[in-house]
């Protein structure tokens, strides 16, 4: 009988997939700001056109954003869509574990 070995993961996703520190730093970021953006587009109840129109993208862009497409977003540009929406975002800046 084989037996299923269990590990924790790390706190970041990506580093787990065997990004760099870097890297899954600023691919948890985006992922964390592009999941705002989805989940204020379901709260308002928008169609791709609707949510195209409000954050001044084109609809192939909102598509992307739909499905989960984070290397065609920059920080910026995440951040940029959010406080079109009427959000603001707050970084947090903490020491490594040791």
């Amino acid at each position: 009988m084989t037996k299923n070995i269990i590990t924790q993961a790390a706190d970041n996703i990506f580093l787990d997939l065997g990004f760099f520190a870097e890297e899954a730093d600023n691919l948890l970021i985006r992922s964390q700001l592009m999941l705002a953006l989805q989940n204020q587009i379901k709260h308002h109840g928008w169609t791709i056109d609707q949510t195209a129109q409000h954050l001044q993208q084109s609809k192939y862009q909102i598509q992307a954003l739909t499905q989960g497409k984070i290397g065609q977003f920059s920080v910026d540009i995440l951040i940029a869509m959010l406080n079109k929406l009427g959000m603001t975002v707050k970084v947090e800046i903490l020491p490594k574990a040791a």
